[in-house]
């Protein structure tokens, strides 16, 4: 049996999960006249490590379309630029799937023409996602899936190890290894809540009951920034990209840290001693995809763009190098067997059926989290 179908099943129960809540690249053989007649260029913004080199050298040589890229480390700076410019300046943006809420009243993106989108070639859980949460009023649908993955641990190997299979969220809290952690502002402080849960010094299931109302939000995060002040010492360093990820296992002296699984999967790929796996907690799992800002010049292009993302040979090259996964039916088996080995490792036993889809995010559920963050970011 080879290697990546054990894992194509796996892969169909994350999905399954996710909807409940250096070489050049080679183009497809078959592609639409669309494309092959496209020109012109494409403004993207997009998370900073989701268009390695290859795939854009390859997709401007079949097609002349010139990729304009803008790298992002949020969704709020997605946001924010979007409502700076009242929708304009980009061609295509990537918001995560959860946030769907965020951009409902904003009127800031618009419905694709699905007809000129593969969508068939999705897996169909996504795919539903964008027909059903991303279709504002019944317009349309205004989102399709682009990148999956989970925020989890990643550790040094050489320095750091887990105290059983699994590492756990509590791990960057720990006093043992005080001064050498990382994480992320708000996610980071959410993984200290799953893990205090699981010690019994929070009630089981807060930290997704505060999507439910302002009141519960305020009760449960209170009592978790207080804990995440106490902590914050321990904490070296508090990331916002792909990069700073990176740097931080590499050149920071961090040795154990709550990261996406891109980073520190590349940086395994690479031969680095970083391993990256679902906690004992459950990993938290996103969807980014692919909206259209109602400023949008370059239409033609947009679509030419998403036609290449959804062929499974280049979408299996893409992960291979950047460490997520597609959505694409069938791309994993393009992607090798460094990445079927990488995916094994991320999710050994249990740890699929335990992932933590983030829930919709609420206007104020956003904007009460960022005053708790500044809180513990401030003091």
């Amino acid at each position: 049996m080879r290697k990546h179908t054990g894992k194509s099943v796996s892969r169909r129960l994350v999905l399954k999960a996710a909807a409940v809540g250096g070489t050049a690249l080679a183009m497809p053989a078959i592609v639409s006249r669309s494309v092959l007649a496209s020109s012109g260029e494409i403004n993207i913004m997009m998370w900073s490590d989701y268009l390695p080199d290859p795939f854009r050298d390859a997709f401007t040589k079949k097609t002349g379309i010139k990729i304009n890229f803008t790298g992002i480390g949020s969704n709020d700076d997605i946001l924010n630029k979007m409502k700076a410019t009242n929708g304009q300046g980009f061609d295509l943006i990537s918001p995560t799937l959860n946030r769907s809420l965020l951009w409902e009243p904003l009127g800031l993106i618009q419905p694709f023409d699905m007809k000129k989108i593969p969508i068939d070639k999705v897996n169909p859980a996504m795919a539903k996602m964008g027909e059903t949460v991303w279709n504002f009023g019944g317009k349309g649908v205004a989102w399709v899936p682009h990148i999956w993955g989970t925020e989890g641990v990643s550790w040094r190997t050489d320095k750091f190890k887990p105290a059983g299979e699994f590492p756990s969220y509590g791990d960057i809290w720990d006093d043992a290894n005080a001064g050498k952690t990382m994480g992320r502002g708000h996610s980071v402080m959410l993984g200290a809540g799953l893990a205090l849960e699981r010690k019994g010094e929070m009630a089981p299931g807060s930290m997704w009951a505060a999507y439910q109302s302002p009141e519960k939000m305020t009760e449960v995060w209170s009592k978790l920034t207080e804990y995440c002040i106490g902590k914050k010492k321990n904490l070296k360093l508090l990331w916002n990209d792909a990069d700073t990820q990176k740097n931080g296992l590499l050149n920071e002296g961090v040795i154990v840290a709550q990261t996406w699984d891109g980073p520190p999967i590349a940086l395994k790929t690479a031969g680095e001693p970083v391993m990256y796996r679902a906690p004992v907690e459950g990993a938290m799992a996103w969807v980014d995809g692919l909206a259209l800002p109602v400023g949008v010049k370059n239409v033609d292009q947009v679509y030419a763009f998403i036609e290449a993302c959804y062929d499974a040979a280049l979408a299996g090259e893409a992960i291979k190098t950047h460490g997520y996964n597609s959505p694409v039916t069938g791309a994993d088996k393009f992607a090798g067997d460094v990445y079927a080995k990488n995916f094994a490792d991320a999710y050994p036993g249990d740890a699929l059926a335990k992932l933590n889809p983030w829930p919709p995010e609420a206007p104020w559920y956003a904007e009460k989290r960022t005053e708790f963050v500044n809180k513990f970011m401030s003091a």
